[in-house]
């Protein structure tokens, strides 16, 4: 983790946004803090879930580097307890590199996941594509179906009027189906078109079809939305139920 790193977001007078690193080997925090300190981020650190919590309650973080592996209480825990406080964005550091570790990290509702050891200019990266996704998006227009509303400059949605607690790529998922209904995406599409990435774990994307069937569809067991099309991947059918007419 001894790389040159000349930072994207170059020296402000204005302290960007801010960044909790929690992480128990105080030299991967050190490291990681000062990459993003350099890149133009406010950095917080915690050693422990129950600091990260504190440090978090005081100064609300506008996203969070947490390691998987903490003493005491787990960085899936600790996730969980900060989103039971409001959405935050959360990219996890997993000491492995086995998938069960990443997607019980996704299923708690990371947004994104950085296996050791790491870059620290590409945990840099990571951590702008999250913000810069995190941004609203004024330039597009809600979109109503199905009893669904997206508003994405409001980075809000609603089922049947009521709000709906979506991760990032959730919210960037659902968005992507109700624009483009009736078609059939395979697993590869989807993380390019919805995500832009061009390579990496599919089952990033199974463990997010998922999750927002668990929100959006009456009987996830049997969903009517969000479809799966064998040997191909998944479509969004619409149907003529009332959509939600506030944003």
């Amino acid at each position: 983790m001894h790389e040159s790193y000349e930072p994207t977001r170059g020296a402000t007078s204005e302290p960007g946004p801010r960044v909790l690193v929690v992480d128990d080997d105080p030299t991967v925090a050190e490291v990681v803090a000062g990459y993003l300190d350099r890149a133009g981020y406010l950095v917080d650190r915690a050693g422990d879930g129950p600091a990260a919590l504190a440090r978090a309650a005081a100064h609300r973080p506008d996203l969070v580097v947490l390691d998987l592996m903490l003493p005491g209480m787990d960085g899936l825990e600790v996730c969980r307890r900060m989103r039971a406080r409001g959405p935050v964005p959360v990219i996890m550091l997993t000491a492995r590199g086995d998938e069960e570790d990443r997607i019980l990290g996704l299923e708690v509702g990371a947004d994104d996941y950085v296996t050791k050891p790491f870059s620290p200019r590409e945990l840099v990266l990571r951590v702008e594509s999250v913000l810069r996704r995190a941004r609203p998006d004024t330039d597009r227009q809600p979109v109503r179906a199905a009893g669904l509303t997206v508003d994405p400059a409001a980075r809000r949605a609603t089922r049947d009027g009521g709000e709906l607690a979506l991760t990032l790529r959730e919210f960037d998922l659902l968005s992507f189906f109700l624009r483009h209904p009736g078609r059939a995406y395979s697993r590869e599409d989807l993380m390019r078109e919805v995500w832009g990435w061009e390579f990496g774990d599919l089952s990033t994307v199974t463990v997010h079809i998922r999750r927002l069937r668990g929100k959006v569809e009456d009987d996830p067991a049997r969903p009517r939305l969000i479809q799966t099309v064998w040997g191909v991947g998944y479509r969004f059918e619409a149907d003529d139920r009332p959509a939600a007419s506030e944003v």
